[in-house]
């Protein structure tokens, strides 16, 4: 049983930095206000939060089967307190400090109503920050973390988010309003 909380511990992972680069992807598209095609705009929005979600559940899976997996031997203060495990103790925080920060980001989404849209933005840019901690963690912590796939599907990762951050801050880019003003005229 050990060995399958294992790899589904790493599998899942694995998927949840897929589903993380897509979201953080998506949520640049979304504050372009830019549809994709044969998207409205409010499509890519729902589609940003629902990859979010996914890949939140996925976090949530690699974290609790590792915790229940003996070989592992992570505890509850590991998964919520950076640094202090005791396998690779500074890999491990990182993960423990990017679980923080997607803690916080997705506590400010639910109380976004009540916090305001400023304070939910400035929580949001925490993504910008969790996002290649979490890549440290998986090079660092995982398994298999050197081996070429990995290294290859991580180059990709970076290379997507590497390219739509530069977009983000082209001057080609444009913020909603403006994407929506241009595509009225």
């Amino acid at each position: 049983m050990s060995e399958a909380l294992w790899a589904f511990g790493r599998v899942s992972g694995v998927v949840a930095l897929a589903l993380l680069t897509a979201s953080l992807v998506l949520g640049i598209l979304t504050r372009s206000g830019r549809p994709l095609p044969g998207l409205p705009r409010f499509a890519i929005s729902l589609i940003h939060r629902n990859v979010a979600l996914l890949g939140t559940v996925f976090l949530v899976l690699h974290v609790g089967s590792l915790l229940l997996d003996s070989y592992a031997k992570l505890h509850l203060t590991d998964v919520l307190v950076p640094f202090l495990g005791s396998f690779k103790p500074f890999w491990q925080g990182l993960g423990t400090t990017a679980l923080d920060l997607l803690i916080a980001v997705v506590v400010t989404a639910l109380f976004r109503r009540r916090i305001g849209v400023r304070a939910f933005k400035a929580f949001h840019w925490l993504t910008y920050a969790m996002w290649p901690i979490a890549l440290a963690h998986a090079i660092g912590n995982g398994t298999n973390g050197t081996s070429a796939w990995f290294l290859v599907f991580a180059a990709v990762n970076v290379v997507v988010i590497a390219v739509a951050v530069m977009w983000r801050l082209s001057a080609r880019y444009t913020e909603s309003s403006r994407a929506r003003e241009g595509a009225a005229r």
